[in-house]
């Protein structure tokens, strides 16, 4: 190859080295045949009393490490279908299988939920299932007193969970991001770990009050970790990067025990998925 031909080549490989949203899954979401395996069991399907004529899929993750003599802690997932299976982006329970077995994370009950849907023909897609909205962008106390009050009984019916609220996480992307916010934000007596990732708060419907509200507020004993991208969206609700740094100075001014992880991806898990790992051994360091 003559040198001139080359350099355009370098210049190529260089661009695709660096070029944005490039994350890719390091080795604790990959499964590793030496550590525990923990079950995934798919539960029956939800009818809400709180979301009335919502039906929803949800499964349970338990490590391999539970036993009922030692209550576990538990990490709640909004959009389970994207976080429950072993081989998508974000492989929770490859990812908890490896940091429980290293001690990084304390045997950790994972209960994913999809969001409900009202009608008897479900979407071939969870993401429209057609409440996901309503439940995951609404400020108030409802998503909490569903958890509460409808799932996590049926979880405690089975599985001997923590009563220290220090062991309740909860997590989500983009509006399932600011679900878990809410949840916290409404409960930190019950839930006091939130993980967020591309979080949509802006004014889908009036998420985008939290900067504010924050710096206003008492600061509540819960411990947060952010993520976003410089490419997420920026549209007629709102700019989530600006939104996103926006959380992170309010959370900052209040001096909240959390970080902010500014990547260049846009609204997707490439970004989260990828750090996922070093976010759970931070959040529940």
């Amino acid at each position: 190859m003559s040198r001139l031909l080359f350099l355009p080549f370098l210049a190529s490989l260089a661009l695709s080295v660096t070029a944005a949203d490039d994350y890719k899954l390091g080795p604790l979401s990959q499964e590793n045949p030496a550590v525990p395996k923990g079950k995934v069991t798919q539960m029956p399907v939800h009818e809400s009393k709180i979301f009335p004529g919502t039906k929803r899929d949800w499964w349970i993750y338990v490590p391999a490490q539970y036993t009922p003599e030692k209550p576990a802690n538990l990490m709640v997932f909004q959009d389970g279908h994207d976080y429950v299976g072993t081989k998508g982006a974000w492989r929770v329970p490859v990812v908890f299988d490896n940091l429980i077995a290293s001690g990084d994370m304390k045997p950790t009950i994972a209960v994913f939920l999809n969001p409900g849907h009202i009608g008897d023909t479900k979407p071939a897609s969870a993401w429209k299932n057609n409440n996901r909205g309503k439940e995951y962008n609404s400020l108030g106390d409802a998503y909490a007193r569903f958890l509460l009050e409808e799932i996590l009984p049926r979880v405690t019916k089975d599985y001997h969970l923590t009563d220290d609220p220090e062991g309740w996480g909860i997590g989500g992307a983009s509006s399932g991001a600011i679900c878990a916010f809410t949840v916290a934000w409404e409960r930190p007596n019950q839930f006091r770990k939130v993980f967020s990732t591309i979080g949509s708060y802006v004014d889908l419907a009036g998420g985008h009050v939290y900067p504010a509200l924050i710096r206003i507020t008492e600061r509540k004993p819960i411990r947060v970790y952010l993520q976003d991208g410089t490419g997420d969206i920026d549209n007629q609700f709102g700019n989530w990067p600006v939104a996103n740094r926006q959380m992170d100075a309010a959370l900052t001014f209040m001096k909240y025990d959390h970080t902010f992880t500014l990547g260049d991806g846009a609204h997707n898990s490439k970004h989260g998925a990828s750090i996922f790992p070093e976010a759970m051994k931070w959040l529940w360091r």
